[in-house]
């Protein structure tokens, strides 16, 4: 069993979940999970508009979907022997939905929607 690092979870919304979430990658945003060099864990992710389409059948979550509250991103993750300017290399072994949450959508957003 792979070890979780970060979990999620979906019937939450981004600000209520156990290990906070972020939308942008800055150097004053805390590590939220630590890993060693060539570990291999888990990170769970919500999607990214924080749960506001719902698998319900209806598109009018789509077209009101609000581009304002967006972009969600699990991590940081801190690497104890990483230092500031190292390129580091992940390598994604398997990408699916969350156990349990396993329906998806796609479409074209605009702030005109």
């Amino acid at each position: 069993m792979v070890k979780k690092l970060i979990s999620v979870d979906p019937k939450k919304l981004p600000w209520e979940q156990e290990t906070p979430v972020h939308n942008r990658w800055h150097p004053d945003i805390p590590a939220v999970a630590t890993a060693k060099e060539g570990e291999v864990f888990r990170v769970e992710c919500i999607d990214w508009t924080g749960g506001q389409i719902k698998n319900d059948d209806s598109s009018d979550d789509v077209k009101n979907v609000d581009l304002s509250q967006v972009h969600y991103l699990s991590g940081p993750i801190e690497i104890p022997t990483a230092q500031p300017g190292d390129l580091l290399k992940v390598e994604i072994l398997n990408l699916g939905p969350l156990e349990g949450d396993e329906w998806g959508f796609t479409g074209s957003f605009a702030k005109e929607n």
